[in-house]
């Protein structure tokens, strides 16, 4: 056999496994995923240690992408001022719930759409818990000098930046051009806002339906080498069933052919300059905040279908902004769903969040688990080792090049279990959110 016939029989089997990989993954995420609906559930109270993170979500943006599947509505201030009034109710309600976080991340949806509602929030937050770090999600319209300042006022130290490509081909098949700007513009007001905060991070997209090598290369170099960016997020395209069927439609099909020789052309190209956090997300320095990585794998999550895991227990917000207010105001939650995991679940689940960040300390879930790790859990380590994903030394196992792709496969079939989920819940809701049924055939 010749060295190209043996060539491509490797990758048409390393293509297999990630394929193999991704489906049994996604069996096992959609049935963590299955959350048992009713409620209001009252928010448990904090444990002595409680977790670090508080995650807020506000859901109002200017525009909707075709591709994103999160929970979202087009932004009507009315409807906005008074979700945010809800939403300070529930911050309120989780500090007489004895819960201290002191690290707090802000997502959407577009957060800074109504930036004073934003900022009297963010005062409020700072004024009942500890706070040491905040970090904001934004998109380019909003890196204006009046936004910085106010920002920096509330205390705001990682701005992270829906950017998803710098090619205008790809921007106006996403619908973005015409919102935030031309690939040129929104790398010239990324180049501006560089050193205003501790970490400027931006938000990328690859294997997106119609992009080349060509142009993840050219996004490689605007980041790395025009603007000196602090760090990229750079994720693999998540799609739910319905935004994945939706998105046929405006920017074409989705396949997972090349995701992750788009992954090696990332790694490779700003390999030299910047240093992975998490397997996807890439620091131009050490210390860098990476909004995903945290030493607990517990954190608290307020707002309209925002997520919480507290104790081995998974919990929704509603996604009736509607229902949303009302029962702040009546009761002071607004979960209406919940998915306890079972023992080998919760281990499972630190491992894959924990093994996220690149390295797991086998000895600290050990312990957290007293002792039953490995019987936990014993054939998904025996994989990892088998395959080569990980390194283990003194109680440490790390990623290896090849698992940090394989994470990737892990983290992406996660998510769309989440959007998945999110997808249903939308559903319920789609008039009040301005959702269209889709055509038929989809």
């Amino acid at each position: 056999m010749g060295q190209d016939a043996r060539t491509g029989t490797g990758e048409r089997c390393v293509r297999w496994a990630d394929r193999l990989l991704g489906h049994y993954l996604h069996s096992v995420f959609t049935r963590q995923m299955r959350f048992e609906l009713g409620g209001p559930v009252a928010l448990p109270e904090a444990t002595q240690s409680g977790p670090d993170v508080l995650y807020i979500h506000v859901p109002f943006c200017e525009s909707l992408c075709p591709f994103c599947s999160f929970h979202r509505v087009l932004l009507n201030r009315d409807r906005a001022k008074t979700y945010f009034r809800a939403l300070r109710g529930e911050i309120r309600c989780v500090a007489e719930r004895g819960y201290h976080p002191s690290v707090v991340y802000v997502g959407g949806g577009t957060p800074t759409a109504l930036t004073e509602e934003l900022c009297e929030t963010l005062v409020l937050v700072r004024g009942l818990f500890p706070v040491q770090q905040i970090s904001i999600e934004t998109n380019p319209n909003h890196l204006r000098e009046e936004v910085f300042g106010t920002l920096k006022q509330v205390g705001v130290n990682r701005v992270s930046v829906g950017v998803q490509s710098f090619d205008d081909r790809l921007l106006r098949a996403m619908g973005r051009y015409d919102s935030y700007g031309s690939g040129e513009q929104i790398a010239q007001r990324l180049f501006e806002a560089g050193g205003r905060f501790d970490t400027l991070n931006a938000d990328m997209i690859f294997n997106l339906p119609g992009q080349t090598a060509q142009s993840l290369q050219q996004d490689v170099h605007i980041l790395r080498d025009l603007i000196g960016i602090d760090q990229v997020s750079w994720y693999p395209l998540m799609t739910s069933r319905r935004t994945g069927s939706a998105m046929r439609h405006t920017m074409g099909a989705y396949s997972l052919e090349n995701e992750r020789l788009c992954y090696d052309l990332i790694r490779q190209s700003m390999g030299d300059c910047y240093q992975l956090s998490s397997v996807w997300c890439l620091s131009r320095k050490s210390g860098l905040v990476d909004e995903y990585i945290a030493a607990d794998t517990d954190y608290i999550g307020v707002g309209s279908g925002s997520f919480s895991y507290l104790n081995g227990v998974m919990y929704a917000n509603t996604f009736s902004l509607r229902r949303y207010a009302r029962l702040i105001d009546e009761r002071g939650s607004a979960i209406t769903a919940l998915r306890p995991l079972s023992l080998r679940d919760q281990a499972y689940y630190d491992m894959v969040m924990t093994l996220f960040g690149l390295n797991m300390d086998v000895n600290t879930l050990q312990r957290k688990y007293r002792g039953r790790l490995h019987r936990l859990l014993w054939k998904e380590l025996l994989l990892l080792r088998l395959t080569g994903a990980v390194h283990t030394e003194g109680g440490q196992m790390r990623l290896t090049r090849r698992g940090q792709y394989q994470w990737v496969i892990t983290m992406r079939e996660f998510f769309t279990g989440i959007n998945n989920f999110r997808d249903q819940m939308r559903h319920q809701v789609r008039a009040e959110l301005d959702i269209l049924d889709p055509p038929a055939g989809y």
